[in-house]
């Protein structure tokens, strides 16, 4: 798996760009009356090297797809980021009967409290469950 850069700092590695990512800096903030405001939370990430731009990157399913303008083919495809705040996963195909669900949850998430989220329509079960991380398989057939 290809791991690409998408915070600032870290390596592009897109088609093997050497490029460093940086930050858009913000423009009309409006936090002092509502924040998060709209411009603060706007994707604004970009490399410099190869033009990627992290605001031209569109979700499918649990990835972030980054379309060449040009002739519209997907150029990269990284998984998106867990939101540790929340109880948030991936799939994955397990079996013909079944898949694996890997998350995060917040802290004082219980067990019962990921399982009322991810289960399968026969159940399932934990892999691992600790230290803010899970990965449960859910029976679907």
């Amino acid at each position: 798996m290809v791991n690409y850069g998408i915070e600032e700092g870290t390596k592009c590695g897109r088609e093997n760009c050497n490029g460093i990512i940086k930050v858009h800096p913000v423009e009309n903030c409006s936090c002092h009356i509502s924040p998060p405001c709209h411009e603060c939370t706007t994707p604004r990430n970009y490399c410099p090297i190869c033009g990627w731009e992290e605001s031209e990157d569109i979700p499918i399913n649990d990835y972030n797809v980054t379309i060449d303008p040009i002739t519209k083919i997907a150029k990269t495809w990284t998984l998106r980021k867990l939101d540790k705040t929340k109880i948030d996963w991936t799939s994955h195909s397990h079996t013909n009967f079944s898949m694996t669900k890997s998350g995060v949850y917040p802290e004082g998430s219980t067990m019962e409290d990921v399982i009322k989220k991810v289960n399968g329509t026969f159940g399932g079960r934990f892999n691992y469950f600790c230290n803010g991380k899970f990965e449960f398989v859910a029976y679907t057939d």
